[in-house]
């Protein structure tokens, strides 16, 4: 099951062709994952799902941006954040649990050796003694089965917890890069207009100077430099901030990278085509959604060992020793003892505590069920959602282009008109107040829809290819 999303026109048209569709999608998406889900959860504890599988890999979903210091970044951070490292282990940790389950079911080989002396009133003697000791629980009704899977799905929500780390951690490099590259844009769209202002202010004090104009309209002039001016050092000071959070999550210094981020780029385009298909198997890629998949089964797991609990358990044990009055009489004249020994036991009368245990594993699958149902419909949202941004900032960005354009012709003709003595000097100012606004939204604008491409990537849980 699946659902066609295509993006395969200009920004405007594909927008409202993406709008069309939300609801589509969520409907469609939501029942994919219900009987998916219920089957993947289903077939993990019925056929001991390998915990070696986990959760898929992180896709490069950063290279539809094409820009290779945004790649170097992530992939740096990658290798030395410290939050990716510490999930890391916790992976290594919950398979070597896993193992050590492994272990505890396969047979059980134990060397002995003894030493004992007694004295009774005059007269002393040692008995020495070494063996082997076998014991092995055969797993008839599954109760080992069942707590393999149990860990197993512990290894695959740690795992999955570590694709998700490994995703939050590229998705908050790529949003901060964006955002300082939107803050270069803007802080050169200060300066320009800050040095257009400067030279409006000098034709308006020459022409004060020659009584073509009071000194009203020399001092708004005035204002208006000083105010732009005013937005520089803020400018400055946020981009400082976004360089220093930058290093620190590619694990370095935070003035580390100034010298790499200083020279001014364009803000990362977003591909103007977005998925060509988003069905329900892409979703399972977000890790709240493997880890409630793996909460299930585990659940069931643990339904089915407490069912196991009930029935009778059997198993095989012996040793082979060998008996001697001394320590060198092990070697030479021991007494060789085996014994082998074969066991069940079978609960009779427990006054109802297995079947509540039933009960209360049973439970336990219930809300774990119910959890899952819960964090479809919240991924779901989080995709129309995304979705929703995304259309809306394409569709906004055309009028912000149309604007900026406008502005700035705007803005020169004023200019030209005022040194002609055309106009008055409130129509320079406002068009000069109209073009810094323009630009600036423009810039925000194209930042914004890079930005809605990573946060519908996190939203699927990873990318779409």
């Amino acid at each position: 099951m699946f659902v066609k999303h295509l993006l395969r026109d200009p920004w405007r048209k594909a927008a409202l062709n993406a709008g069309q569709s939300l609801a589509t999608m969520s409907l469609l998406l939501l029942l994919g994952l219900q009987i998916s889900g219920c089957a993947n959860f289903r077939n993990a504890t019925a056929s001991n799902t390998d915990a070696s599988s986990g959760a898929p890999q992180l896709q490069a979903w950063w290279q539809p941006l094409n820009d290779p210091l945004l790649q170097q970044l992530i992939n740096q951070a990658l290798q030395a954040n410290h939050g990716v490292a510490a999930s890391r282990a916790a992976v290594q940790q919950a398979r070597a649990l896993r193992d050590v389950e492994v272990a505890n079911q396969r047979p059980q080989l134990t060397l002995s050796t003894s030493v004992q002396r007694n004295v009774v009133e005059e007269s002393a003697s040692i008995n020495a003694r070494a063996g082997l000791d076998a014991r092995w629980e055969i797993d008839v009704f599954g109760a080992n089965q069942s707590a393999l899977a149990n860990r197993d799905a512990e290894v695959v929500v740690a795992q999955t917890n570590l694709r998700d780390v490994q995703l939050s951690m590229t998705a908050e490099v790529a949003l901060a890069y964006i955002q300082l590259r939107g803050q270069q844009a803007q802080l050169e769209i200060a300066q320009r207009n800050w040095a257009s202002q400067q030279e409006t202010l000098q034709l308006t004090q020459w022409r004060a100077q020659a009584g073509l104009l009071t000194s009203l309209e020399v001092e708004q002039a005035v204002t208006a430099v000083a105010q732009t001016a005013a937005q520089l050092p803020a400018l400055r000071g946020s981009l400082a901030k976004t360089r220093h959070s930058l290093a620190v999550l590619t694990g370095q210094q935070p003035t580390e990278l100034d010298a790499v981020l200083a020279p001014v780029q364009q803000v990362p385009h977003a591909p103007q085509r977005v998925a060509d298909m988003i069905d329900a198997n892409h979703l399972r890629q977000r890790a709240d959604v493997r880890a409630a998949e793996a909460r299930v089964a585990a659940a069931l797991a643990s339904v089915d060992a407490a069912q196991a609990a009930r029935y009778p358990s059997f198993s095989l044990g012996g040793s082979v020793g060998l008996t001697a009055l001394t320590l060198a009489g092990l070697s030479n004249g021991a007494t060789v003892a085996t014994t082998v020994l074969a066991s069940m036991s079978v609960p009779l009368l427990d006054g109802g505590a297995a079947n509540a245990k039933v009960q209360v594993q049973q439970s336990v699958a219930d809300q774990a069920r119910a959890n899952y149902q819960n964090t479809l419909l919240n991924a779901v949202k989080d995709v129309a959602d995304a979705m929703a941004g995304w259309r809306s900032d394409q569709e906004r960005l055309v009028y912000l282009q149309q604007a900026a354009t406008a502005a700035d012709n705007a803005a020169l003709l004023a200019k030209d008109r005022y040194a002609s003595g055309l106009i008055d000097f409130q129509t320079v100012l406002q068009t000069q107040r109209t073009l810094l606004s323009a630009q600036d939204g423009l810039a925000s604008g194209q930042a914004a829809l890079s930005t809605d491409f990573v946060r519908l990537v996190k939203a699927v849980g990873g990318g779409w290819h």
